[in-house]
């Protein structure tokens, strides 16, 4: 009649009975209603091909890399499909592309995609391939695409592989020790992947100012590019700490004998705080070194001392004291200490603080 019940699941809670799960959307059901089984046959079709394809997947993952290949899970739905198998190593590119031209070669070859009924000694008779760990009744549902693939499976198929019409590997991965996963998508499915694949290299081109055809060398070239600057930064930061070093070893207090410098440093990243640090140590000849920087609210902190000061004070003790002065953790070697902190405000007066915590903790 009128009521309707939307299914979002079937599962099999006993051998023979069927059991639909999912809500009433319309009306009410009571035990003995009859009802009309209606199939949404576009999402349905979607599958088929997905899953069709995950057997044609299965078989060339056997023949490109060989018969140890065995399903360890599989997903099939209406927008792609999943399917992990036992394999030591990634899948390399080359592999890759002939196991999807494998199933694509099955696709255009449009084979018929038989199923049959029959005990399960028939079944192995034929080669049908089980699934390690299912559970099979005596009478099994035989997959069959002629000289290609031969699995035991109950699910829905295409009735012919031309009807998968396109399929594309999305992805290959590791996800446990010895379990390797393929995603793929079909038909309708792979020609929007497809599309979007060429869109984002058409757009790639126009930012590197490239076409289809030479996007690839001009993104090597940015690439190139970036690593020629990103060394001639990191040669004008040398500089700069060399520079900052001189500057800086001019405001050195002594105190109990070693020199003392404190100081924050605008703008400088970590690498640098170190660079100058290593600077200082140098210039100083027998000292301490405390470097911080600000950004993002983040306190950077280096504390150094020099090698022969080592015995009467540590540079990991240093930090230790320091990063908790501006609600932060550091420490490190007797000799070069890093740390951190999230209170910026109290950097000035926790450097300020320096000269006097060495002059009580000096050995």
């Amino acid at each position: 009649g009128d009521s309707t019940f939307v299914v979002s699941d079937t599962q099999k809670p006993v051998d023979g009975i069927i059991a639909h799960h999912g809500s009433v959307a319309t009306g009410a059901f009571t035990i003995g209603n009859n009802v009309v089984l209606d199939v949404d046959s576009n999402r349905r079709d979607k599958i088929r091909l997905n899953h069709t394809a995950t057997h044609l997947l299965h078989a060339a993952l056997q023949k490109t890399l060989g018969d140890h290949v065995m399903q360890k899970g599989s997903m099939v739905n209406d927008e792609r499909l999943r399917f992990d198998f036992s394999h030591h190593k990634a899948v390399t590119k080359e592999e890759l592309q002939s196991i999807e031209s494998l199933v694509y070669a099955e696709v255009l070859r449009n084979q018929d995609v038989g199923t049959e009924e029959c005990s399960m000694d028939d079944a192995m008779e034929k080669g049908a391939m089980a699934l390690f760990g299912e559970k099979y009744g005596n009478n099994v549902r035989v997959v069959d695409v002629p000289g290609f693939s031969t699995e035991l499976c109950g699910g829905t198929h295409v009735s012919r592989t031309g009807d998968i019409g396109l399929f594309r590997i999305t992805s290959e991965s590791g996800i446990s020790a010895g379990v390797r996963r393929i995603e793929a998508v079909t038909g309708m499915g792979a020609l929007d992947w497809v599309d979007e694949t060429e869109r984002t290299l058409r757009e790639t081109a126009r930012l590197v100012k490239g076409t289809r055809e030479s996007v690839v060398e001009k993104v090597q070239q940015t690439i190139d590019r970036n690593r020629q600057l990103e060394k001639d930064i990191d040669a004008l930061k040398a500089k700069l700490a060399s520079s900052a070093g001189s500057d800086l070893a001019g405001s050195a207090v002594e105190v109990a004998g070693l020199k003392v410098v404190a100081s924050e440093m605008e703008g400088a990243d970590r690498k640098a705080l170190m660079e100058t640090a290593d600077q200082l140590k140098n210039k100083l000849g027998e000292g301490v070194v405390v470097l911080a920087s600000v950004e993002g609210g983040k306190v950077t902190l280096v504390a150094g001392v020099t090698k022969s000061a080592t015995g009467k004070i540590k540079a990991g003790d240093l930090m230790k004291h320091l990063a908790a002065q501006v609600d932060g953790k550091g420490g490190g070697r007797p000799d070069m200490a890093q740390g951190g902190g999230n209170d910026p405000a109290r950097l000035a007066e926790a450097l300020a603080g320096i000269p006097a915590w060495v002059e009580k903790n000096i050995a």
